[in-house]
């Protein structure tokens, strides 16, 4: 009998109902087995290598659903592009009738073939491996996937207790700060953690729509201290690059919702892209756009300590980006934080008149101050914005460490076995 025909595999798979599409699979994926369209993100069978390098960091366990299958009749990418639901397992008469060995082991497929070498010969730089899937030694327990995708009864539903614009007017986006309460149902958050929001209606081909994933904006007392409420920062663009209309369905939702207005929550979600609580631990926080919602909720934690006088807190070091100014959300409040309590650094990419600059040119003129900070141990590191920011970022801190005299395989090892660096991209 033919192996190749009759041999089974354990087929990775990723269940529809469950992914929350915060990309952190296919970030995290060092074959690039892990693509998506606008409906589904989907394992590519003759990619993957089961190396399992997306199974710890997954915030809903949606990346963890295998099927056995005949080798030759495994699910095709366009296949599961298509899926609202995960099939079904096959059964032992199922594989027996499409000529599988019944009773033998699943097989591996072949490893996928390494990635291309930099034209200079040297390796291709992979800043994904730097980042961590284990939260730092102090951070707080996360409380996670209290409220589950697959179920409407079992959603949470929270009422909009604010709604207020974080950037200056402007024709190409919209930034709105957000605040929803839940009442007296139960929804602890961490600062890091994420939560689900699944807007109304269905999408063209009348399904319902997926839930959208939002990083919380305000820390874990909340963002009025002592009310079970929580924050938001979510950005609708309101014109494409070519001028025209563009009416997202989930961010346009949001950013539209009246003070009193009901929304259905999942969640929360994470458990590694938490912050440090031991004394004198330092933070330096790196990001673009929205991404600025978890350091807000990290900072805001971190000052109402202070101010509480209980908390004997480390450096705060802030690297944040946008376009512009008046596209940066929370500039004012910002501009009113003590600077012997944060060092914030600012880069904008379109300033009229000014050389681009991004987040990682900000560091590497403060290259001097974070090579120390590699190098201590109560250091951590939280990257969060745009993908294509995410390898000049580590970029950057590969050469302040270097600058520093330090071995970047040594500290950047360090950085991802003692969790603390974390990227979070999209």
């Amino acid at each position: 009998m033919d192996t190749a025909v009759t041999s089974i595999i354990k087929q990775h798979l990723i269940d529809p109902e469950i992914c929350i599409r915060c990309n952190t699979c296919e970030a995290t994926c060092p074959v690039q087995a892990i693509t998506h369209d606008s409906r589904n993100y989907v394992v590519d069978a003759d990619k993957c290598n089961y190396c399992m390098a997306c199974i710890p960091p997954c915030p809903t366990g949606s990346i963890d659903n295998w099927r056995t299958m005949p080798r030759l009749q495994a699910y095709g990418v366009e296949a599961q592009l298509g899926w609202d639901e995960l099939p079904a397992e096959l059964t032992a008469r199922q594989l027996a009738e499409q000529g599988a060995v019944v009773g033998d082991e699943p097989v591996a497929l072949p490893a996928a073939p390494p990635l291309p070498a930099a034209a200079s010969g040297e390796s291709v730089f992979k800043a994904a491996e730097y980042g961590a899937t284990l939260p730092p030694w102090s951070a707080a327990h996360a409380y996670t996937n209290l409220y589950g995708p697959k179920v409407a009864e079992k959603w949470a539903t929270a009422t909009v207790a604010g709604n207020v614009r974080v950037t200056e007017v402007g024709r190409e986006y919209d930034t709105h700060h957000i605040v929803l309460d839940f009442g007296a149902m139960p929804f602890p958050v961490l600062e890091g953690q994420s939560i689900g929001i699944i807007p109304p209606g269905t999408d063209a081909g009348g399904r319902p729509h997926h839930a959208r994933q939002y990083s919380v904006a305000s820390p874990r007392n909340g963002e009025r201290p002592g009310y079970n409420n929580l924050s938001l920062t979510i950005k609708r663009v309101l014109q494409d690059h070519d001028g025209n209309p563009v009416r997202g369905v989930a961010s346009n939702y949001m950013c539209d919702l009246q003070v009193g207005d009901q929304v259905q929550v999942i969640g929360p979600f994470g458990t590694s892209f938490l912050m440090p609580n031991h004394p004198r631990s330092n933070i330096v926080m790196i990001c673009t756009g929205t991404g600025s919602a978890p350091m807000r909720a990290m900072t805001e934690w971190r000052r109402r300590l202070r101010a509480s006088g209980k908390f004997e807190g480390g450096k705060l070091m802030l690297f944040f980006g946008a376009r512009t100014r008046q596209e940066l959300p929370y500039f004012g409040p910002l501009q009113k934080l003590p600077r012997d309590f944060i060092d914030i650094n600012f880069a904008f990419s379109r300033t009229p008149g000014q050389p681009k600059r991004y987040v990682q040119d900000a560091m590497r003129d403060r290259a001097a101050d974070l090579g120390p900070l590699l190098a201590d141990a109560n250091t951590f590191f939280y990257v969060c914005g745009l993908k294509s920011m995410e390898e000049g970022v580590v970029l950057a801190l590969r050469d302040a460490a270097l600058q520093a005299g330090l071995s970047w395989d040594a500290v950047g090892a360090a950085l991802r076995r003692e969790g603390r660096l974390h990227l979070e991209t999209y």
